[in-house]
């Protein structure tokens, strides 16, 4: 297959350069040499004049921006601009063509290689992940429900959890590529009055795109609802992950903490500070993608065929959450990757109070021996109370003391009660789904 350079030209800058005015009014020129092209094939347009426009067509942003002072539209500045550059051939531009079919055409080239470049950071936020995951499969620590010691369970299983997510993440993503790169070339109220629809066809195909299935003016906004949405609903991932990071490098329990690097001081007045700035601005940033999905479904609802109420907001919210989402995954990928974890801490924090947080073991194993289920939870739990909270508490020792519990379980029956063995016996079968 030949290479396509229009396509690969979209796959090579970063974010920050797909959303400038300079891409933009690229985009612009790529579509409209495409259309100009499919006339071309289709006998309506010269040869020599499509040559003549290939070479010389060009624009300057600042020359497109003192147009548009005068003419106040930004389409027919941009078309000014690079017919100064074409001359004669350019009555040969934008033949049967629309405003929209320029901005929306031009746009979807712009939100694929967004997403081309979210996908690639999610990839590596994976990865990340995967090898986190990997080499903490067996770190035992205590797992929490309502913030409350629950049962144990493993570093790595926890982490599988976001990297199971981050994969849905990731299929999200692979969709909602195909769904932004859709193209339009119909014309006026989208009814290919004056274009043949065939023109469209050749466009896109030469653009990477697909035609719209039933285009208005405008290619209808709820696909870019959608666009937002997704990148908003992959930033309340990382804030998920990046919440948990936060709540266990708090002082007492600290059981995993954010790379701190050698100068980086933490406070301006407590030396001794080291805070998970990094994780707090991963939070802070995905409340700003979810501001922005309100704007991106009232965007949807525009008057008739067309209104351009939605341009305005667009023009601030596409780049933003595109530039902020691909900022916070680099963000994340840095944090998973430079985490410290601490395991004698874990161990110390599950152990607490003498390892209460094997109760439902104890439970199960007086209820196995023949006790009531109501009499085994009223033993087990006046023991754990006991425990709770005192810094001489022991359940095992609680448990330990008890006839009631000693006449039907032997010493060996108790060992085996406050073993982990059995919270990592079937975590196989999530490693395997994981490939970790």
């Amino acid at each position: 297959m030949a290479r396509n350079l229009l396509i690969e030209r979209y796959t090579l800058p970063e974010m920050g350069a797909v959303w400038s005015e300079q891409a933009k009014f690229q985009s612009w020129l790529d579509v409209e040499i495409a259309a100009t092209e499919a006339n071309c094939r289709l006998g309506r347009v010269p040869q020599e004049a499509l040559d003549t426009i290939k070479a010389k067509a060009s624009f300057e942003v600042e020359r497109i921006l003192e147009i548009e002072a005068e003419v106040r539209h930004d389409v027919i500045a941009f078309l000014t601009n690079v017919n100064e550059h074409v001359g004669d051939a350019g009555r040969y531009i934008h033949v049967g063509m629309t405003s929209s079919d320029v901005l929306d055409t031009g746009l979807a080239l712009q939100l694929k290689q967004s997403v081309v470049l979210l996908r690639k950071e999610l990839d590596a936020l994976a990865e990340a992940l995967r090898s986190l995951a990997r080499s903490h499969k067996g770190t035992e620590m205590i797992g929490r429900s309502h913030a409350i010691h629950g049962e144990p369970i493993t570093f790595g299983f926890k982490v599988a959890g976001w990297l199971a997510e981050t994969e849905r993440n990731r299929s999200r993503l692979e969709r909602l590529e195909g769904d932004v790169a859709v193209g339009q070339v119909s014309g006026a109220m989208g009814t290919y009055a004056n274009t043949d629809p065939q023109v469209e066809a050749i466009s896109c195909e030469i653009l990477g795109l697909v035609p719209d299935t039933a285009s208005t003016q405008v290619i209808s906004r709820d696909r870019h609802a959608d666009y937002v949405q997704t990148l908003a609903l992959v930033g309340a991932s990382l804030e998920r992950f990046s919440t948990e990071i936060r709540n266990l490098q708090r002082t007492d329990v600290l059981e995993v903490e954010e790379n701190f690097a050698k100068g980086q001081k933490g406070s301006s007045a407590m030396p001794h500070k080291r805070n998970p700035i990094r994780s707090e601005r991963i939070g802070g940033l995905a409340r700003v993608l979810r501001s922005y999905t309100i704007a991106a479904l009232e965007n949807v609802a525009l008057w008739h065929e067309r209104d351009i109420s939605h341009s305005s907001t667009e023009r601030m919210m596409l780049p933003d959450c595109s530039v902020t989402l691909h900022f916070m995954l680099r963000e994340m990928t840095a944090v998973v990757k430079g985490l410290g974890v601490y395991p004698e801490n874990m161990r110390r924090n599950m152990n607490v109070y003498g390892g209460v947080v094997f109760s439902q073991r104890v439970l199960l194993a007086l209820v196995g021996s023949g006790m009531s289920r109501e009499e085994a939870y009223r033993i087990v739990q006046r023991h754990a109370h006991s425990a709770w909270n005192s810094d001489a508490g022991n359940f095992r020792a609680n448990v330990e003391g008890d006839s009631d519990v000693t006449s039907r379980l032997s010493p060996g029956q108790i060992a085996d009660c406050f073993a982990t063995d059995v919270h990592q016996a079937n975590l196989s079968v999530i490693w395997d789904r994981l490939a970790i």
